[in-house]
């Protein structure tokens, strides 16, 4: 459920999602993907250590389990994301070593597991760090059928304009460039971003909502709904997409 905040625009409707490029996201994120008419990749702004940037949550016998790209980050303190260069192209090696040895039960291990091992080797041939998330956004984004045009922020405004934005601007600049009436943001903005602003240019505000998933059969303990969206595809397989949410009106 989305929930809105601000005046509905009279302009031909487009949603857009403004977002960080993530590794192997969890299932809201494609979420809401699918939701927009329009997917803008932000990654020309900082890169944050110990953040879901690199790193993401499989599940093993022993409880949750980060599978990390290595990046290069000694005297990088203000790099961004698209900046960030892989430290050791050998990572998709481990990481598949390790969803092999805690999914190999899974129930759509076989099915699913050829094309998520191929897909993590052609990502790793990419060097920088925002190229290999787009990679496997777009590829997730594929096996799931959803269809949002995906573009990066520097295609849409010049990158040191954007740096010299505070967030909220950068925010409100890029969807008034793509004439966007409506901008689906994640709740944890409500901290920092000034709906005021986007309704005085007559762009509605929806805060995602990610309660109310339902559960799926899931190996290893209690059910945990942050973990990877590998978690959803390997143990539910062609089933996953009736496992998520619909998108936003």
């Amino acid at each position: 459920m989305l929930a809105t905040s601000g005046r509905v625009a009279q302009r031909p409707p487009k949603t857009v999602v403004i977002t960080q490029s993530n590794y192997i996201p969890w299932k809201g994120y494609f979420d809401l993907i699918r939701s927009a008419d329009e997917l803008v990749i932000l990654d020309s702004v900082q890169y944050t250590r110990r953040d879901w940037r690199n790193r993401n949550i499989i599940k093993t016998p022993n409880g949750p389990l980060w599978l990390t790209v290595p990046v290069e980050v000694k005297g990088r303190y203000h790099q961004a994301i698209d900046e960030t260069r892989i430290s050791d192209p050998k990572w998709a090696e481990a990481h598949i070593r390790s969803i092999e040895l805690n999914y190999k039960r899974a129930a759509c291990f076989k099915e699913m597991a050829p094309w998520l091992f191929e897909t993590l080797t052609a990502a790793a041939t990419k060097p920088m760090l925002s190229e290999m998330n787009e990679h496997l956004i777009r590829s997730i984004c594929e096996k799931l059928e959803i269809s949002t045009p995906i573009r990066r922020c520097t295609e849409i405004l010049d990158r040191e304009a954007m740096q010299r934005m505070e967030p909220t601007e950068r925010l409100l600049e890029l969807c008034r460039t793509i004439s966007a009436t409506r901008y689906i943001s994640g709740p944890a903005a409500k901290d920092y971003l000034d709906v005021t602003r986007f309704n005085d240019h007559e762009i509605e505000v929806i805060w995602a909502d990610y309660s109310g998933y339902p559960e799926y059969s899931q190996l290893w303990g209690a059910f945990d709904h942050r973990v990877s969206i590998v978690d959803l595809l390997l143990n539910t397989g062609d089933a996953t997409t009736r496992l998520m949410k619909p998108p936003a009106p």
